[in-house]
């Protein structure tokens, strides 16, 4: 199966860092001859703090969403959290996301499977990849054509996280497409004083790794300036070494 990457912004923040990320994703589908779909959330309801930064919304963020889609020709998947938020966000956007957290929401999984669009479900950071059959098979009884499964780590304690990689192989005998989420899993959840922290440097590594136990996607939050980014910056890859990382993959 060819390699699929995931990439973008963790929240839409502004018409620049959206369309400065899309234009680097099309040079780099083009360059690479590879599928790239490009990532943002129109809200980030699981925000550590009440004053951290959740996104636009849901209208204007599907708004930004389109243009993004229509200025540069990308697929676009996006995270949704309620079930009545699926049919509408399934106008707009290629693949519904169900966060890990809310891998188990009955309701949220149909709900995304009835719209036909594929449905990506992240691997929760307590359940192991054999699991993950349950929320597949609920997908797929409610309709869903095509659903992948994101391994992003397992909790390790307090602050952290860590990566069984036997999980990918697990989760390939229920469905044949498994990303590695390659920016989360080095998250240190609620580690930075109210907000999650992470070590971005192990990014390269955690691909690699995925790569070698046979992950066949791959998922980067990317951003022009990690260090001001509005969510999850200290994990996430600096868009100028997305390249480097990618041609590691291929």
């Amino acid at each position: 199966m060819k390699p699929l990457f995931i990439a973008g912004p963790c929240v839409i923040e502004d018409e620049d860092v959206m369309r400065t990320v899309a234009c680097e994703l099309v040079r780099l589908r083009d360059t690479l001859g590879v599928d790239i779909i490009f990532k943002a959330s129109f809200d980030k309801a699981n925000r550590t703090s009440i004053r951290s930064y959740r996104g636009p919304g849901m209208e204007r963020g599907l708004q930004m969403l389109a243009d993004i889609k229509s200025r540069f020709g990308l697929r676009l998947l996006t995270d949704i959290h309620e079930s009545e938020q699926a049919a509408p966000v399934a106008e707009v956007v290629d693949v519904l996301q169900i966060p890990a957290f809310l891998c188990r929401q009955t309701d949220l999984l149909v709900a995304a499977a009835k719209t036909k669009c594929a449905v990506n479900i992240k691997k929760a950071q307590f359940l192991s990849g054999a699991d993950m059959l349950y929320p597949v098979e609920k997908a797929h009884e409610a309709g869903a054509a095509e659903v992948w499964l994101t391994e992003r780590g397992n909790m390790f304690g307090y602050n952290n996280l860590i990566v069984d990689f036997r999980n990918i192989p697990e989760m390939k005998q229920i469905t044949p497409r498994v990303i590695m989420d390659c920016t989360h899993c080095v998250q240190r959840p609620g580690a930075a004083g109210g907000k999650t922290g992470g070590n971005r440097e192990y990014v390269p590594m955690m691909a690699l790794a995925a790569k070698a136990f046979g992950a066949n996607g791959f998922f980067f939050e990317v951003h022009p300036d990690p260090d001001n980014a509005l969510s999850d910056g200290p994990n996430m890859l600096a868009l100028k070494d997305l390249e480097t990382v990618l041609r590691s993959l291929l």
